[in-house]
């Protein structure tokens, strides 16, 4: 049994050398989200129940902590846009594997590249980042949080690989790198040609389908329109001692489709709307919404409609409060691509719309 280790530092050397230690030590890495305020992070800790937690000066042992298995590597803390904290266990033959058909994707070189770590640690694509550094000693630059003016002097200075989301990508000049992984949200219609779209979960390590194509050792089937996966990425077990695959296959709870090789994902299971009938899909709508020029930021909802069952809603936040676009207009923004029944009924303004780290919208808190 192994020692399960927080580790309570931003992202930075400290806390890559936190990870190197406790990884030679045979230990088991718990990456702690210090922008929680300190009641929901007492509240991860205790869903994910570490054995200590190190915060830079001191090792503290927690009471009740759960000891973890030979050959784990990183316990990850995920909630989904539910709200309901997970602790996703990765072994380190996952990782492994992981790290290197992700660093074959991208023809990865530790000659040449650099990593800059610019997205939460906290999460598995920044804890990702980490790992392919230290397991293939390639150099990484590191900073604590996202700012467009550092990311875009880090590619200045040599970094070449990095991850974002895709509303961070779209804050910054992405020319400087030679490859930028995106995942955490559905992609942007137009990217630049140097990104990859990346497709994956916290239990499968992360993005494992690069633009729609499964990576070397990955399978997915589309079994009653749900996209499942199998890989040798996947979790060992939740730390609360349950297992999500079944029979090896990893059920998403996305629905998608897999044509030709390539896979296609409309959204998840749980967020879709019923209305009148029709299925929405928040994320299709979103999109097109977003290219409003009078929205800032969007996110679409389901409301209860005693006449449509759901009323595809839009909630926007406006570039201007004196001037916000009108639901005719985005109603039109959204028939000019999509089927009118998805073009919203409802519009509410909102002053922000509550993201995750990765910015994918918190749904449960709309």
């Amino acid at each position: 049994m192994r020692r399960v280790v927080g580790i309570a530092l931003p992202p930075g050397t400290d806390f890559i050398d936190a990870v190197r230690r406790i990884w030679d030590e045979g230990d088991t890495v718990f990456p702690i989200d210090l922008r929680l305020p300190d009641a929901e992070v007492r509240k991860v800790i205790e869903a994910v129940r570490p054995t200590h937690v190190f915060d830079g000066s001191d090792t503290v042992a927690v009471d009740r902590g759960v000891p973890s298995e030979d050959g784990d590597a990183v316990v990850i803390a995920t909630s989904g846009t539910t709200g309901y904290s997970k602790g996703v266990v990765i072994t380190r033959e996952s990782i492994e594997y992981a790290v290197k058909i992700t660093n074959e994707a991208i023809e990865a070189d530790p000659k040449t590249d650099k990593w800059l770590l610019c997205i939460p640690t906290a999460h598995m694509g920044g804890f990702l980042i980490v790992a392919r550094a230290l397991l293939t000693d390639t150099p990484i630059v590191a900073i604590s949080s996202f700012d467009e003016r550092q990311v875009e002097e880090a590619a200045a200075e040599g970094a070449t690989l990095t991850a974002l989301v895709p509303a961070a990508l779209r804050r910054i000049d992405p020319s400087g790198f030679r490859k930028i992984l995106l995942g955490g949200s559905s992609m942007p219609p137009e990217r630049p040609a140097n990104t990859v779209a990346t497709y994956g979960l916290t239990e499968s390590c992360g993005g494992i389908v690069y633009e729609g194509r499964p990576l070397p050792g990955v399978e997915i089937r589309v079994v009653k329109s749900q996209v499942q996966l199998k890989s040798p990425t996947l979790l060992r077990q939740y730390r609360s001692g349950t297992d999500p695959k079944i029979d090896g296959w990893l059920p998403t709870g996305d629905i998608g489709s897999y044509i030709d090789g390539v896979l296609s994902v409309e959204g998840r299971m749980d967020e879709m709307i019923n209305t009148g009938g029709e299925h929405v899909w928040p994320s299709r709508v979103e999109e097109a919404l977003a290219m409003h020029p009078k929205v800032f930021d969007v996110a679409v909802t389901g409301r209860p409609d005693p006449a449509w069952t759901e009323a595809v809603t839009a909630v926007v936040v406006p570039i201007d409060w004196a001037d916000p676009p009108a639901l005719e207009d985005l109603r039109s923004c959204v028939k000019e691509v999509l089927p009118s029944f998805m073009a919203p009924k409802r519009v509410e303004y909102v002053d922000h719309i509550p993201r995750s780290g990765l910015g994918k919208i918190k749904r449960h808190a709309l």
